[in-house]
């Protein structure tokens, strides 16, 4: 494998990134399903959208809570046996859920299964690559693995939405099984823990270092770096910031944009057009966002972030009574901004709490982000059926990404400064 590598002359790093992005994009994509499915659920089973949405809101807060001992298990067991455990435990869950017949039933498989196998494959899952094989590009790593993430989560929606309207729900549920399973095989032949493991030097680098063993307990680990971390400013200010933006994006936006559209006669497949497109545009907003957060004060992108993406929000009810045109606008502009605010957020993480914790504390702040997202997604749908539009919601995170801008401009200058100096 070492020589095969020296005669390529490429770094075997870029091909663990993208096995690691292709592996975000499609877990991030069936981790979204359930939106597509809130409509034919509705009419099939019978179950109400808040129902439904506290199925949803219990997977996206599983997701994030995940996270910080995801952390701790791919330091202990190696990232590509976690990753092959997580692809075979997600795709068992899609295979019985064609057989529910009951609303618990859809609760264990989504919202629990699901939720805790799609969050060992999350945004941490993206830092710790970054952590193992970059000391350069960091930033340009964070943002594109985050980038996929988000992106999957809108882009496989058209196809999916087409195959449910076509020939029902149950066909898109089989598309996603095979996909895992191809992607599983892939992680398995060709996916590596660290640069050591083919004889190379973390990128930027010139010295073969073994990674460092996993000590303490699995568990308890990521808890005590939780108490740890509870006493700082920049950790309260980076995940209150991080549950607005959670309650902003996937809670609120992934979860109810498609159905929104449905209340204004907008079809389910066009919908979910739209959100594939944010996807394409997120892609490039935050890859974007990655290179930026290298080089300029990470706590002034996320004011710039959280600001834009507030103004959006205010404005996307009135993109909902207008034209396609005008619909079209908000996509493209929230697109952008979807998740940007990753690649500043892990940043600043890291040069306050050090490489070795940045895992573990950026999952908690994961943990903040679920939590708001899950907050939108069961409440949103929730105030939709009591006042049966979505307008309050969306002008509500409007306001509160406005907030969020202003807690991010507090985050200590120190820290900013340390950043600059790495970068």
């Amino acid at each position: 494998m070492t020589t095969e590598l020296k005669s390529s002359k490429m770094y075997y790093g870029w091909v663990v990134v993208l096995i690691t992005f292709v592996t975000l994009l499609v877990s991030a994509g069936i981790r979204s399903m359930p939106s597509i499915f809130m409509l034919p659920f509705e009419k099939e089973f019978g179950w109400s959208r808040g129902g439904i949405s506290s199925v949803i809101s219990i997977g996206i807060f599983l997701y994030g809570l995940v996270g910080p001992f995801s952390a701790a298990f791919l330091q202990k067991f190696g990232i590509r046996r976690v990753m092959v455990a997580s692809l075979a435990v997600l795709a068992g869950s899609l295979l019985i859920t064609p057989y529910m017949t009951a609303l618990w039933q859809f609760e264990l498989l989504w919202g629990l299964v699901a939720g805790l196998a799609t969050g060992m494959m999350a945004n941490v899952l993206g830092v710790t690559v970054t952590n193992q094989w970059f000391v350069k590009r960091r930033g340009l790593v964070v943002g594109l693995l985050t980038a996929s993430a988000a992106t999957g989560q809108l882009l496989f929606l058209p196809m999916l939405a087409q195959i449910t309207v076509a020939v029902g729900w149950r066909y898109a549920i089989y598309t996603a099984v095979a996909a895992l399973l191809v992607l599983l095989v892939i992680v398995a032949i060709w996916m590596r823990n660290s640069p050591y493991d083919v004889g190379a030097a973390p990128y930027g680098t010139e010295e073969l270092v073994k990674p460092v063993p996993f000590q303490g307990n699995l568990f308890l680990t990521p808890l005590l770096a939780l108490r740890s971390a509870l006493k700082n400013k920049t950790f309260w200010l980076l995940a209150g910031t991080f549950f607005f933006c959670g309650f902003s994006t996937n809670g609120l936006i992934g979860t109810h944009l498609i159905p929104a559209c449905g209340d204004y006669g907008i079809p389910e497949v066009m919908a979910a057009g739209l959100l594939a497109l944010m996807g394409l545009f997120d892609l490039v907003g935050t890859t974007l966002s990655g290179w930026l957060s290298d080089r300029y004060d990470n706590r002034k992108l996320l004011f710039t972030y959280y600001g834009l993406r507030g103004l959006s929000l205010l404005f996307l009810p009135f993109a909902l009574n207008a034209s396609p045109a005008v619909l079209m606008i908000f996509t493209v502009f929230y697109g952008l901004d979807w998740i940007a605010t990753v690649p500043p957020t892990v940043k600043l993480a890291s040069m306050e709490f050090g490489k070795e914790k940045a895992g573990m504390i950026f999952g908690w702040i994961v943990v903040a982000h679920q939590i708001g997202a899950s907050v939108a997604a069961y409440g949103a749908g929730v105030m939709r059926e009591l006042l049966g539009s979505y307008t309050v919601p969306f002008v509500a995170a409007g306001f509160v990404c406005l907030f969020a801008a202003l807690m991010a401009i507090r985050i200590s200058q120190s820290t900013s400064a340390a950043q600059q100096t790495q970068a």
